[in-house]
């Protein structure tokens, strides 16, 4: 299975705005959940946003809803993650991940399990003035 590969991370001042990407292939899209997931230094990885195969939910840690979009553009096989309203806080390695749970209606932010089995390297947001 190819692995995603994210794009479009940066370092912003807060109150910006990143529109992070995560490319993968038409199968995964079309077959399994995927999600949005962050580490930052010393902290343990976190879950933030997921959605599932086909697209029809869409999951949101706490600390992010009103301020994250998941999305998905068929076309272009990608999940794209729209971050407005960046804070320090949100400074982080962003990855994204697939749940090879075929044709899952829902989608976790945990990795229970290690149901997440496909991990992108990785984009580095960074938040500062």
């Amino acid at each position: 299975q190819l692995r995603p590969v994210e794009s479009g991370g940066g370092l912003v001042q807060p109150g910006g705005s990143l529109k992070l990407s995560c490319a993968t292939s038409r199968d995964t899209l079309r077959r399994y959940p995927v999600g949005w997931f962050r580490q930052a230094p010393g902290k343990e990885r976190e879950g933030v946003s997921c959605i599932s195969a086909g697209g029809t939910t869409t999951n949101y840690a706490d600390a992010v809803k009103g301020r994250f979009t998941i999305s998905r553009d068929n076309a272009k096989n990608t999940i794209y993650l729209q971050i407005t309203n960046l804070t320090p806080g949100d400074t982080a390695v962003y990855h994204c991940a697939v749940d090879r749970t075929p044709f899952s209606p829902t989608c976790t932010l945990t990795n229970a399990n290690g149901r997440y089995s496909d991990w992108g390297q990785g984009t580095q947001v960074t938040v500062s003035s």
